[in-house]
């Protein structure tokens, strides 16, 4: 499907950068980063489906591809790759599909669960047995019993009591984006994961994680970096999920190491 993408651009330097935010986010996500960032790159920001401004997903079909075509839309010429979370996933993806359009690639923390579990199955159950909670509330209906404890596990540490209620309905009314990308951050539904694939994404890539983490990060972090031809793994201390936002200085470093070596 089409749908409207909203963007933002954070001027900065000639160079610029895609940047894709996570589930639950919006542009405004990439706001300290690209301050950080500003002698460095102009970082193109836009929302995702459902998103921010963005046109709303009608939950028809794979939101993984209607929200990868609406990224790669957007490259109009080769650019440096930037995501969090769901958005690194997308990032990757578009990097092995279509790796003549991606100067560098910044993942930071891709949920992309697959690589792991393909290297160590046992990880599936471990996983599924950890999001029983989650489970259980999205099997009940209660998407806002849903978005706290996907909050919980996956935020930036702040308490759902003391999120604004205006916060809190936002986040409810998009958590049913948990669910529904689990065909691919589960289940490899690009096959992304088929013998050879990865190495097509051989641009100079950096896997960016905070220690304070969920540890499947840890885990599929090492899973990609087994399978990328040139990527390097960096880890910040004091930070969890939401790095970008919480910790845009450290997470500015290592980026800026990646551009110099593209």
């Amino acid at each position: 499907m089409i749908l409207h993408t909203h963007t933002h651009l954070y001027e900065g330097a000639a160079r610029r950068a895609l940047a894709i935010h996570c589930t639950l986010g919006h542009v405004g996500a990439w706001r300290g980063l690209a301050a950080a960032l500003k002698d460095d790159l102009s970082l193109l920001a836009f929302d995702l489906p459902s998103h921010g401004k963005s046109g709303v997903w009608d939950r028809k079909g794979n939101v993984h591809d209607v929200a990868t075509d609406m990224a790669r839309a957007l490259i109009t010429e080769p650019m440096d790759l930037m995501g969090h979370s769901f958005g690194a996933t997308v990032a990757l993806r578009i990097a092995v599909e279509s790796p003549e359009l991606v100067r560098s690639l910044t993942m930071i923390e891709p949920v992309y669960f697959a690589a792991a579990i393909q290297d160590d199955p046992e990880l599936l159950v471990a996983h599924q047995r950890a999001s029983e909670p989650l489970n259980a509330a999205f099997a009940s209906g209660d998407e806002r019993e849903a978005a706290r404890v996907f909050n919980r596990d996956w935020g930036d540490g702040t308490p759902w009591e003391t999120l604004p209620e205006r916060m809190q309905d936002h986040m409810a009314r998009l958590v049913h984006y948990v669910p529904a990308s689990g065909a691919f951050l589960h289940h490899d539904s690009a096959g992304l994961l088929e013998p050879g694939r990865m190495a097509r994404a051989a641009m100079p890539t950096v896997m960016i994680e905070g220690d304070q983490s969920p540890p499947m990060s840890a885990k599929v972090a090492i899973s990609l970096e087994k399978r990328l031809p040139d990527a390097e793994r960096v880890i910040i201390n004091g930070a969890g999920h939401m790095l970008p936002v919480t910790h845009p200085d450290a997470v500015a470093a290592p980026v800026r190491a990646l551009l110099a070596r593209s």
